[in-house]
């Protein structure tokens, strides 16, 4: 794709592919979500508690960090506190090198994304396997995930055939089907959990009463992933904290209704420590990276309500501007509303990032559809706002002469009038180029043929 946001844009709204599969798979996420919270009786009482909860957490992180971290190393495990992605990777990479790790298996993490943790144990001389069947389609694809829990929504299923046929070894032709799809991937990524010297996990939720760590996944990988290698690697944002049972109780309800439509997730794995004395399975040992990587920087700030976001992806199923483009435009990460303000803030407010705040149209579908009612539109202002103090010369004398025009009554008159008089060519905008994509799912609005003034000077109003 494209090396800017518009460039990256308009290659995605010119892919049919691309958005055919966009608007099967989001739009099944979106209306799974509303039947799953659908038959809770009060489940905006459940939203506000879990909005009070995760503000009092973030309130409180430092102490319940070290009251997690504490409980981790009582429970025999270790941790590493990364202040950013080359010290959680270089952790990473040491403790590979120091057990001889060749082989690595990873449940999806959209922290070690962020890290870039691949590449870097790749550069190491290790090799990494995605077991996400989602991840490992992507990895295939040599390409980043375009959705928080579903990697490759962008592909269809002809796609995804394609990618694994390249994987097969004898001379089966693989059916563009979902079940003989999945039992190849199945054979092919068995293998590997048994070989694996090293898994590595991120982690859904960090339960500080306990220094638990809890992974909500749909596949069983997850938990081959953290049980059959010898050493397991945990790598956790820090704000993906809860402070006891009770609350992790609320939020996995929250995080699968709200992600798949799903009453409970498949599988819901909790990790205290590494195997103990007696225990048949689990690895001996267990290591749990705590990555800052920008996110302390973001406490005290307007910002802070962000870090209460628990990545059930909700809000990128309900937004226009993501159901056209996709998340691979945004350049980053993440995707959607909550890419739009998380990589600025993150990624650092470079130019392009900071662009991202007018990927939305401030509908505030994604507000509504958040579980935890981050107020997402409203952060999305205060970033265009930030924005606006460092735009150049050529963007403010634009909007000076925008304002000076609309400001004197008779020159804002003058251009409704123009609009007015352009009104019959309003149906063509529909399908101009840049417009017409835009269209397919919206009626262009057109000039009223007599303006509010006009009425009101006629006394019609």
């Amino acid at each position: 794709m494209g090396t800017t946001l518009r460039d990256r844009t308009i290659d995605a709204t010119s892919n049919v592919r691309l958005r055919g599969a966009l608007a099967r798979a989001v739009g099944r996420f979106a209306s799974h979500r509303d039947s799953a919270l659908g038959v809770i009786e009060d489940a905006d009482g459940l939203r506000a508690a879990a909005r009070a909860i995760k503000a009092d957490v973030v309130g409180r992180l430092p102490d319940l960090l070290e009251q997690f971290a504490d409980n981790v190393l009582a429970n025999g495990g270790k941790v590493c506190w990364a202040a950013d992605a080359d010290e959680a990777n270089a952790y990473i990479a040491s403790v590979a090198a120091r057990i001889g790790a060749r082989t690595i298996v990873k449940s999806k993490s959209m922290a070690t994304e962020e890290t870039g943790l691949n590449e870097a144990l790749e550069a190491a001389g290790c090799r990494v396997v995605e077991t996400d069947l989602g991840e490992w389609i992507i990895q295939l694809a040599h390409e980043t995930p375009s959705h928080i829990i579903a990697p490759a929504v962008h592909k269809d299923r002809y796609q995804v055939a394609e990618h694994l046929q390249a994987e097969v070894t004898d001379d089966r032709i693989l059916e563009a089907a979902p079940g003989p799809l999945a039992a190849f991937a199945r054979e092919r990524l068995r293998a590997e959990f048994l070989r694996a010297d090293l898994g590595i996990s991120g982690a859904n939720f960090g339960v500080a009463e306990t220094g638990s760590i809890v992974l909500v996944t749909k596949e069983g990988n997850g938990r081959l992933c953290t049980s059959v290698p010898r050493v397991h690697i945990a790598v956790m944002g820090m704000e993906r904290l809860v402070a006891d049972w009770q609350q992790l109780d609320l939020f996995v309800n929250l995080l699968a209704r709200s992600g798949t439509g799903q009453h409970l997730s498949s599988y819901t794995s909790v990790i205290t420590g590494p195997r103990r004395s007696g225990e048949a399975d689990g690895p001996d040992e267990m290591h749990v990276v705590i990555l800052d990587n920008g996110r302390s920087d973001i406490l005290g700030t307007e910002f802070q309500e962000i870090l209460s976001c628990i990545r059930c992806g909700a809000c990128l199923n309900v937004c226009p501007v993501y159901r056209q483009i996709g998340g691979h435009a945004y350049g980053w990460v993440y995707s959607g509303p909550v890419g739009a303000v998380l990589t600025p803030l993150l990624a650092g407010a470079h130019h392009e990032a900071a662009e991202l705040a007018n990927a939305s149209t401030l509908c505030g579908a994604c507000m509504d559809a958040c579980p935890v009612s981050i107020p997402l539109q409203d952060l999305l202002l205060a970033l265009r706002r930030r924005r606006a103090a460092s735009a150049t010369r050529a963007e403010r004398a634009a909007w000076r002469a925008w304002a000076a025009a609309w400001s004197q009554p008779t020159r804002y008159r003058a251009s409704v009038k123009a609009m007015s008089t352009g009104r019959g060519l309003a149906r063509f905008a529909a399908h101009a180029p840049g417009l017409a994509r835009w269209a397919e799912g919206r009626d262009a609005p057109q000039p009223a043929a007599r303006s509010f003034h006009e009425r009101w000077r006629d006394g019609t109003v």
